[in-house]
């Protein structure tokens, strides 16, 4: 098993509600924000090795939304998508399995692209992993989280036959999937055993090491309280079992570990996954 990080560019969201009830006086001094009140995020993802399988979590925000969509997100930096596969020796036809955290765009956008004004897979030889919970709520979603779902993001994987679900528990060898519902109803997270470490693919469940402390909850989190109960039990399990937490969406680091502090859980390393698995 090899693992690659797969950086897909950068974007910005607003502070408040990327730290829900914590004032900015206290978030702003890990996640300092422009003059707008946006804070940068990464959308980091990785590729995983197998084999011959080709495994990708999570796909980015993708570029075929229109210039109002995106003006609202001041996309920057050098990466994307592809050319993070190519520096990896990959291109999207050698893709054999797509693993969707959950369906927001800036989760799954970068999967399907448009070309003369016609939609299609980037991956057009992977089968495409979510759940039927999810995936119900995605075609079918409540009026909070109607904007973070996009059809245009993830119709055609089933128009094409490539959509398949999936179930907690083991999905491959050294890969099981939990599922967490704080967030949005049934996302799910990979964890992945590699060199005899455990590296934890984060997505929202934590964005970044500024959401470590538990009052650290997104406000886009549907059901807060859910994720408050999620994330200590998830975290103390992370100290317990040492942890490799793969951050998607914190702007400077890749990863962190935790430990017990008299505060409660904190941050104990940081950097990049490569320094946590030398």
């Amino acid at each position: 098993m090899n693992i690659h990080v797969i950086n897909t560019g950068n974007f910005k969201l607003d502070g408040g509600a990327m730290f829900g009830v914590v004032p900015k006086s206290i978030w702003s001094q890990t996640n300092p924000a422009d003059e707008n009140n946006m804070c940068s995020w990464s959308m980091r993802c990785l590729l995983i090795e197998q084999g011959e399988r080709k495994i990708l979590i999570d796909t980015g925000i993708g570029n075929k939304q229109s210039a109002k969509f995106f003006k609202y997100f001041y996309l920057h930096g050098n990466d994307n998508l592809i050319k993070s596969l190519n520096k990896i020796g990959l291109s999207p036809n050698q893709i054999t399995d797509v693993f969707f955290t959950h369906l927001h765009f800036d989760h799954c956008g970068g999967a399907i692209i448009k070309n003369d004004n016609e939609y299609r897979l980037l991956f057009p030889n992977a089968q495409h992993l979510t759940n039927k919970i999810h995936w119900d709520l995605a075609n079918n979603p409540n009026s909070r989280e109607k904007a973070s779902f996009l059809k245009e993001n993830f119709n055609l994987i089933a128009e094409k036959k490539k959509l398949k679900f999936i179930n907690e528990g083991e999905l491959y060898p050294n890969i099981m999937v939990k599922f967490f519902s704080g967030h949005t109803e049934a996302q799910m997270i990979p964890i992945i055993k590699f060199k005899n470490k455990t590296i934890v693919f984060m997505a929202d469940l934590l964005p970044s090491i500024g959401h470590i402390p538990l009052p650290y909850v997104m406000g886009y989190d549907t059901r807060p309280l859910l994720t408050l109960k999620e994330k200590k039990i998830f975290l103390e399990e992370a100290v317990n079992e040492n942890y490799i937490l793969f951050l998607e969406h914190d702007y400077k680091y890749e990863c962190c570990t935790v430990k017990y502090t008299s505060k409660g859980i904190r941050v104990n390393k940081y950097g990049k996954l490569i320094d946590f698995l030398s």
